[in-house]
Order: structure tokens, then C-alpha cells, then sequence
């Protein structure tokens, strides 16, 4: 797959049999349809449905930063807010093919959920450990 932003080859990384593609070039990770939601549900962050069909049924945000291609269907993607604050803004494919987080965006967002929707397990540090391990990113 082809990054929507370098348009480098991402790389494929597998965790409890997700498969998301990550960009090693602008640290960029892509979550195909219902990914995201299987990455949360692994770690115990049950209560996300209503989150996610409100980004997909969102309105578009304004943002000066450039519209990306859906690397799955190459049509221009939307830009959807989420989360508290700072929000993040992410990029939604208007076929629903998936979710674009650029670097550090993922990482935000797991936190901003596992704050709102605790489990009863720690899945806020097991996420973040593998978002530290395989994407770099940091709290």
C-alpha cells in the first residue's frame, strides 16, 4: 500500500491478528474499515461505537492541510475531529475503505478514549506500549 501523504510503500504490522499498514517515512498509520475498532475491543475499550459512527457520519472540518487519497480507492478523503482537547483531526475515507492518523495521531486518541471509556484492565498502558514499540509514538 501507498502512503497518502510521502507516498512511500508502507509496511504491514500485525497485532492480535490486526493488520495495520504503517508508514516508516512520516510515521503515519493506516486502519482499514473496522480495525481500529478490533485495536480498541483487544484492550477492553468495549464502549467506542457511538465514537466511531460519529466520525464517520461527521461533518467535514475545515483545515488548511491538504486533502489525502484513500490508498485503498484513490478518492480524496474527508477531515474529521476527534477526541478532547487538542482535538485530532484525522483523515476518513468517504467510501468507508478506512482512517488515515499521521504520526502521533493514534496515540493521541487512545488516550483521549481510554480516559473517557476506562476498562477493567490497564488497555490505555498495553496500547500505548505497543504504539511506543512498533510506531514510536509517546505519551
Amino acid at each position: 500500500m501507498i502512503c497518502p501523504v510521502c507516498r512511500s510503500d508502507m509496511i504491514v504490522v500485525e497485532y492480535r491478528s490486526i493488520e495495520l499498514d504503517h508508514c516508516n517515512g512520516c510515521k503515519g498509520v493506516w486502519f482499514d474499515s473496522g480495525e481500529l475498532e478490533l485495536l480498541l475491543k483487544s484492550q477492553g475499550l468495549e464502549e467506542t461505537k457511538a465514537f466511531f459512527d460519529g466520525i464517520l457520519n461527521s461533518q467535514e472540518s475545515l483545515s488548511s492541510e491538504k486533502k489525502r487519497k484513500c490508498p485503498v480507492c484513490g478518492h480524496k478523503m474527508k477531515k474529521g475531529k476527534t477526541g478532547g482537547q487538542p482535538e485530532t483531526l484525522i483523515d476518513i475515507c468517504r467510501d468507508q475503505h478506512g482512517l488515515w492518523f499521521d504520526g502521533g495521531e493514534v496515540a493521541q486518541l487512545v488516550k483521549y478514549l481510554a480516559a473517557k471509556h476506562p476498562s477493567k484492565h490497564d488497555s490505555k498502558a498495553q496500547v500505548m506500549d505497543f504504539l511506543e514499540e512498533v510506531f514510536g509514538a509517546s505519551g
